[in-house]
């Protein structure tokens, strides 16, 4: 008998973790660790550090691990450490006291979807500034007490880790998350066991797992697909951040909009708005008309009145290409059960992702949430006007510069990002009561009443802080990448706390212009190695593992650095993540930002740099151009100001402008030191950043804009339309239908102008026009839109309402008298609109006819 000398079949495992029991005196341990209020609570944060600070650190700042792996004898030095304890307890009294608060009943509730979220290093649910953005929102939720349910994904391999291999090429590093060892809680069923989230998709049923992550007060829900349930082509779902094919991508985006909704039912979570953290999660509307059509028995027309009153969408791209198109093919393999659901046809479901319905376009999540939303908002006033530009087609008949698209400039939360040392300096020198009113400049004002020594004092310290910071990274990073001993030695020999620090770390995308800097290395070098003036560079950032250039420009500055007259002067810090951004942000002298205007939507980095004292020298665009204006005398500005169309020329022009500034006007400021070693006006900029700029960017006036500008309106608007069984929706909707059915049978019965035949200013128009409104009377109205002709490109000038002087059954005259009172060149016309003051805007139903 032949037999074979071994037979194994693949070895199957089951993951387990094994963690310290801790004593009863010790638990409240356990419950802080597993809410993230630790994050910005600096005297709790302290407390994990101090409980073993080798764990800390090698655990990425994660408390549970900590807990899990501390030693039975450290737990005993702890229990029988009369102070320790006298922490614990005080932390735990503090956090037990902020979780009494009660959430605000007087501000709508509201549902917030993202698909990323920046809370802290250890949870790797985040990729960049659009989730570290939502993670700061959802803490100053919970510090503002509004009532805000989070919802997004739980990845098994988030985003990547970066390290550099020894000729500076990237490597992205995907490496999987143990969810038992993060500061997370598994949702359970009434049986005590995970809770089952089932998800309809086409053909089948995608089950989901929930976490829940404490944010001081507030809740963020989390879908986990990775376990045995799916097959291996579903598990992947919730695997990786913006990894995958187009066809994962939309299965990402089914799951976080109509499986939010979906586990947010199950959860008895029924909250007044929606608000849409870009185009990602918009398929939550979809469900959420499903269900006003199937649950609330409600039309179509009716169910879209009450979604569109109840949602809100945030866009975060300034450009078209940044949104997700999906062709519809793969949309409709997906979604071509909803129309029959809704009682559509599938044409009318595309055309809801389409600028131009009707055509062969791909559907637009961001349309759709357009299309879905009543209120839509860009993240600073400029990108705000950007957007109005960017989706200006959806609504013709309109110009850019009348859409209804808003903004919200982002802002950063401060308890997050002030070093901890600046916020008891802050508590000390300006109240007790500042954070509770961070966003009131009043509270600010003392700054500038502080002795100037002690800025500078605030400042070494924490630039003695990251120094040693990156000196330890910098070195355990090199030895990792088999780097010389002796070479990584001589270039932290070369770090100087007496050099003007500047920063610049941020994601690598070719727009951020990251290489403007070594557009003239010669000048550069001598720059950095003015022996009296020294300077130094800090990078660090990620590029996208498919960006090619942005990872080509990532090897460029290593090989710089490298170079005999950069060595130590030009030092790129690897896999930039939270805590490298934190040390950076409190560390540095100068932030530099140097993107191509207008592609910085917002930038958030800047501003959690002016919390720290550390002075921002960037182009006018995102929040800056607006930050700038407080006080320019604390900064430095590029431009906004284009002077060449080649964009080659204008980053020449740009890194010119660059060398200048530091030459002659900031190198020289740092410099002008007095007999105690510092620059007073150096420390007036530092003051003018902290008292005249840094409180219009904090995270507190940021929600309190939100609230005030679109989340009580929306909720006043929806209560109304919701009373009586729905019963103004209903109205409107009638009306919009008959608005619709009479719309091509509107005629222009007469119209004549009196006026000169030759313009000039002063003189006057007489416009008359005789309207046949097929019955709608009233419901239609006439304006005189003007346009001004500046360098070929009309501006809109002014927008005029006729007056209506007679009413004839339905036959309307319209009456309108103008004067010129500029010189220039002007493009006028007359345009017929609907008029019903139960709309919240003209883009809610953006029917036009020129005449």
């Amino acid at each position: 008998m032949k037999f074979k000398v071994s037979q194994a079949n693949a070895p199957i495992m089951h993951d387990t973790t094994v963690v310290a029991e801790l004593p009863v005196s010790l638990r409240p341990l356990t419950e802080l660790a597993h809410n993230l209020w630790w994050v910005w609570n600096s005297e709790a944060k302290a407390l994990f550090r101090d409980i073993n600070p080798d764990l800390w650190r090698s655990t990425g700042e994660n408390p549970v691990m900590v807990l899990q792996s501390i030693s039975s004898e450290r737990l005993s030095e702890i229990m029988n450490d009369p102070e320790m304890m006298a922490r614990i307890e005080k932390v735990y009294a503090a956090f037990k006291e902020y979780m009494a608060k009660p959430m605000r009943t007087d501000i709508p509730s509201v549902s917030y979807f993202s698909m990323e979220y920046g809370l802290c290093n250890c949870l790797k649910i985040y990729s960049g500034g659009l989730g570290v953005l939502a993670g700061d929102y959802i803490k100053e939720a919970s510090d503002s007490c509004v009532d805000m349910t989070a919802v997004g994904f739980l990845y098994r391999y988030g985003y990547f880790t970066q390290s550099l291999s020894v000729d500076g090429q990237q490597v992205a590093n995907y490496e999987p998350q143990n969810f038992n060892q993060l500061p997370i809680e598994q949702v359970l069923d009434a049986n005590n066991q995970p809770m089952i989230l089932e998800v309809p998709y086409p053909g089948r049923i995608i089950y989901s797992h929930v976490w829940r992550v404490n944010v001081g007060r507030m809740k963020l829900y989390l879908l986990d697909t990775d376990f045995d349930l799916n097959s291996e082509f579903d598990r992947c779902i919730t695997h990786k951040l913006y990894g995958g094919d187009w066809e994962n991508r939309i299965k990402q985006e089914y799951l976080l909009g109509i499986g939010g909704v979906l586990m947010l039912k199950k959860l008895g979570v029924n909250s007044t708005l929606y608000h849409c953290n870009e185009g990602h999660a918009a398929l939550l509307n979809l469900q959420r008309l499903v269900d006003y059509v199937q649950e609330k028995h409600l039309s179509f027309e009716t169910a879209l009145e009450m979604v569109r009153s109840s949602s809100l969408y945030t866009v975060h791209t300034p450009v078209p290409a940044g949104h997700d198109y999906f062709d519809e093919e793969l949309f409709g393999k997906y979604l071509h059960e909803y129309p029959a659901r809704l009682g559509i046809s599938w044409s009318d479901l595309m055309n809801m992702g389409r600028a131009n319905p009707d055509t062969n376009e791909r559907f637009s999540m961001s349309v759709f949430a357009l299309n879905t939303c009543q209120e839509a908002n860009g993240v600073s006033w400029l990108h705000g006007e950007v957007s109005k530009k960017m989706f200006a087609d959806i609504w013709k008949g309109y110009s850019w510069e009348e859409s209804h698209v808003g903004y919200v400039t982002n802002g950063v939360h401060m308890p997050t990002w002030a070093a901890s040392e600046w916020k008891q300096y802050y508590m000390e020198k300006l109240g007790k009561d500042m954070f509770e009113h961070q966003s009131n400049p009043r509270y600010w004002e003392n700054i500038f009443n502080v002795p100037d020594e002690e800025i500078w004092n605030m400042r070494m310290t924490m630039k003695n802080k990251f120094i040693n910071f990156l000196r330890r990274d910098f070195k355990a990073k090199w030895l990792a990448n088999q780097g010389d001993p002796s070479a990584v030695m001589s270039i932290l020999d070369k770090i100087n706390p007496n050099a003007l620090i500047i920063g610049f770390a941020r994601r690598f995308a070719t727009y951020k212009r990251a290489h403007l800097l070594f557009t003239d290395l010669d000048r550069l070098a001598k720059i950095v190695n003015n022996e009296q003036f020294p300077v130094q560079f800090v990078f660090s950032g990620k590029a996208h593992p498919a960006d090619g250039a942005g990872q080509g420009l990532i090897k460029r500055i290593i090989e710089i650095s490298r170079m005999p007259q950069f060595l130590g002067k030009i030092i790129f810090l690897e896999d930039y993540n939270m805590v490298v951004a934190k040390r950076l942000v409190t560390g540095v002298d100068i932030w530099l930002n140097t993107p191509t205007r207008p592609l910085e939507a917002s930038g958030t980095s800047g501003e959690k740099a002016e919390m720290n004292g550390v002075l921002n020298f960037s182009v006018l665009d995102g929040w800056w151009y607006e930050g700038y204006k407080f006080d320019q005398k604390a900064g430095w500005a590029l431009t906004d100001k284009r002077t060449y169309t080649d964009q080659g020329q204008q980053d020449r022009l740009d890194a010119a402008t660059i060398y200048q500034m530091l030459e002659n006007e900031i190198i020289p400021l740092y410099f002008a030191k007095n007999s105690k070693g510092y620059s007073p006006e150096w420390i007036q900029y530092i003051k003018g950043s902290i008292g005249h700029i840094a409180p219009h960017f904090t995270m507190q006036r940021m929600i309190e804009d939100y609230i005030t500008r679109f989340y009580e309106p929306e909720a006043n608007r929806f209560n109304k339309l919701k009373a009586n069984d729905y019963a103004l929706a209903k109205e409107i909707v009638a009306w919009k239908e008959k608005v619709v059915n009479a719309w091509d049978g509107i005629k222009v019965l007469d119209f004549k102008m009196e006026g000169p035949k030759q313009s000039s200013t002063g003189q006057g128009y007489k416009v008359e026009a005789v309207i046949d409104t097929n019955g709608l009377g009233r419901s239609i109205g006439l304006e005189y839109v003007a346009y001004r002709v500046e360098d070929g490109v009309d501006h809109l000038f002014e927008v005029k309402p006729f007056k209506v002087v007679s009413d004839n059954d339905g036959i309307l005259k319209f009456e309108i008298n103008e004067t010129i009172h500029d010189a220039g060149v002007y493009r006028y016309g007359f345009r017929l609109y609907p008029v019903n003051p139960n709309l919240p805007h003209r883009q809610d139903f953006a029917y036009v006819r020129w005449i």
